[in-house]
């Protein structure tokens, strides 16, 4: 997309049992009110795995680590480009709280695939009910 910035955004999958933390995004965001895995941009200089941690941590006060990193998805919305790196991470604690989400769950294959999110997550969404990870 020419003369629009990419966006770098960590995404954190983070898996507690056989379940994935997923969240909705806040009304007047962008793509508001829609889910998606948790994450956000990289701060200048920060590594994909340090943001995957830190944003899951400050949206949901869940805490992670940041393991291995899957292929990168790269999506053009007519308003910005994103490059999506996603993370897998080891749940180490907390429930979750809304903190600067709108709603989460820990959500099963089934619900998963029920819930409406952002084109740009759909394949990956996809891929892992396809995976044999979730209940």
């Amino acid at each position: 997309m020419s003369g629009v910035a990419r966006l770098d955004v960590a995404l954190a999958l983070v898996f507690r049992g056989r379940r994935l933390l997923v969240t909705r995004r806040r009304a007047g965001s962008h793509l508001a009110g829609l889910w998606e895995i948790p994450g956000g941009k990289l701060a200048p200089g920060e590594s994909v795995e340090a943001c995957a941690e830190r944003e899951v941590l400050e949206e949901t006060r869940v805490v992670v680590r940041a393991g291995a990193r899957l292929p990168t998805i790269e999506w053009d919305y007519p308003e910005r480009s994103v490059a999506l790196h996603p993370v897998e991470c080891e749940w180490l604690s907390g429930e979750g709280e809304t903190v600067e989400v709108a709603e989460l769950i820990w959500a099963t294959r089934a619900e998963l695939a029920a819930l409406t999110f952002p084109p740009a997550n759909r394949t990956l969404v996809n891929e892992l009910c396809a995976s044999g990870r979730l209940d």
